[in-house]
């Protein structure tokens, strides 16, 4: 599995937000774990290629708005991420000064 299959599946069956696929629809069509999926996704954002998300699942965005609404929704995962890393950061303070173990 390459990326190109994905990006090609998603633009043929996943164009725009009405036609969003969960993400266990995608990996049982394509035969790919739910890891390798969010890894191969996370890679082509990376690269600049425009794959959105929602509650409903992924797509290949077709607008601006589509694209907006995956960057709001992954920055507040950002932001729930760096809160729970602070929060672990304050745990540290309950163990002894050897931070290894």
């Amino acid at each position: 599995m390459k990326d190109k299959d994905i990006l090609n599946y998603l633009q043929l069956f996943c164009s725009g937000k009405k036609h969003s696929k969960k993400s266990r629809q995608i990996e049982q069509a394509l035969r790919i774990s739910k890891t390798e999926l969010r890894r191969r996704i996370n890679r082509m954002r990376q690269k600049g290629i425009p794959i959105a998300s929602s509650q409903d699942g992924y797509y290949y965005a077709r607008t601006a708005g589509e694209v907006y609404g995956t960057i709001r929704q992954l920055k507040t995962m950002e932001a729930g991420l760096q809160s729970a890393i602070s929060g672990l950061e304050q745990a540290l303070d309950m163990f002894d000064q050897d931070r290894g173990g």
